[in-house]
């Protein structure tokens, strides 16, 4: 029986694809990997079947740095974009068959247009998730506190960015005091959900310090934007319980994120900006009503004063009449003017009198007000009850009865609490 061997095989098979499929394709498919290495682009393509999101085709794929130089800045000014993992893209390739590496696709061109069609749709998918849930809008709904001095940042720690906005914020020309707290979280690639997820869980926890949550990144490509995209991370900020401000730094596009928060800014410096200008114009308006009663009290005493300078003037002249006219009628005289004056003295303190009660009137107003703003502000503190947090989702795991916050803390044989809404979980670490 004749018999080949492993190359001779390889090699027929390359003969067979070179004569039969020597022209080039375009290929859609999802990317399931990109890796770069001395200048050249290694991907992997895979098609998954639409019930079960099985992979029922996979291929590697290549794209030699001679291409990869003009390729890259073309699809990344295109789209905004990296090349990544989870996109879906449309390629020229040409088959390749090695003897020795077997099956690839050597990549000659991309067209980005069908890459931002699908990134495209996916957002829109996203939006119309969120809105399906009812979701979409709710951390807008919530009110900006009069007071928004305690502030928790999530940034990386060494941005740039977060150096402007604490630099605007404690500089500020007004001379309002804040207090920050920096949560850091990864703000670039693959990490930016999860990390930026933990950070708002770790906030959840101690909520009732912190009056509002600023999202902050500045600088940076908007190739690095993807993970401020996608569904779980806009649910978290969604749905999160203190208004949260983004201010991503970028100005063309609004990531799914920036539509959910409760306000987006351009830049950090922005948001900082929008803080102080929120404290400048409460700090305005309780000056433009202590300023209103003081302005209402000045006027009423001027007013009074000039009406009894009126008829304190008016008292000599009668007397000095009646003194001429009838000198006998002297004492008679003397005693009605001084009965008219206690007349006069009384009504005007008699007047005096209501105006303070106006005055006090007014001001038991303004303290109702603001014993209303009070109990509205206790209401959210109520909102932000703890029982509330794990209600949304959340959970509290502890160890001795401390939470965890690091997996530090975490050793096998642990003994583990976790609190959810409705009762608790005992676990054990069985290992790292």
């Amino acid at each position: 029986m004749e018999s080949l061997t492993l190359y001779e095989l390889n090699h027929f098979v390359r003969q067979v694809l070179e004569v039969n499929l020597n022209e080039s394709y375009w290929l859609r498919a999802e990317l399931s990997e990109v890796k770069e290495n001395r200048g050249h682009c290694y991907v992997e393509f895979v098609q998954k079947a639409e019930r079960n999101n099985s992979i029922i085709a996979k291929a590697r794929g290549q794209i030699w740095a001679n291409k990869w130089a003009f390729i890259r800045p073309y699809f990344e000014n295109t789209t905004g974009q990296r090349l990544s993992a989870g996109m879906e893209v449309l390629v020229e390739v040409e088959i390749n068959f090695h003897e020795a590496y077997g099956y690839s696709l050597n990549i000659i061109d991309i067209d980005p247009r069908f890459t931002l069609g699908d990134m495209a749709k996916r957002r829109q998918e996203i939006i119309k998730q969120l809105q399906d849930e009812g979701v979409f809008t709710m951390n807008k709904e919530i009110e900006l506190p009069p007071l928004l001095q305690r502030i928790a940042v999530i940034s990386a720690a060494t941005a740039a960015g977060y150096q402007d906005f604490s630099n605007q914020l404690q500089n500020n020309p007004h001379g309002l005091a804040f207090r920050t707290k920096l949560f850091p979280a990864v703000m670039q690639g693959a990490q930016v959900e999860q990390s930026v997820i933990q950070a708002l869980n770790v906030i959840a926890n101690e909520m009732e310090q912190w009056d509002a949550v600023v999202i902050i990144r500045g600088g940076g490509a908007a190739t690095d934007l993807t993970g401020f995209d996608t569904l779980l991370l806009a649910e978290n900020v969604a749905q999160f319980p203190l208004p949260v401000i983004t201010g991503i730094g970028h100005e063309k596009d609004d990531t799914v994120i920036d539509l959910v928060s409760h306000t987006r800014v351009k830049t950090p410096t922005a948001a900082a900006e929008f803080i102080i200008q929120h404290q400048v114009a409460q700090l305005r308006h309780v000056e433009d009503m202590a300023n209103s009663i003081a302005q209402f009290a000045t006027l009423t005493l001027r007013n009074e004063q000039l009406r009894l300078s009126r008829i304190a003037s008016r008292v000599p002249s009668l007397f000095s009449v009646r003194k001429a006219k009838e000198e006998a009628k002297l004492e008679r005289l003397l005693m009605d003017a001084l009965t008219a004056i206690h007349a006069q003295t009384a009504q005007q303190q008699s007047r005096l009198q209501l105006l303070d009660q106006h005055l006090h009137l007014a001001s038991e107003k303004l303290l109702t007000a603001l014993r209303h703003r009070i109990a509205l502000a206790e209401t959210h503190i109520a909102a932000a009850n703890p029982d509330r947090v794990l209600k949304l989702g959340f959970s509290i795991t502890r160890i001795d009865g401390k939470a965890v916050t690091s997996a530090q803390q975490v050793e096998p044989g642990s003994q583990l609490t976790t609190t959810l809404a409705d009762g608790e979980i005992h676990s054990v670490v069985s290992g790292e």
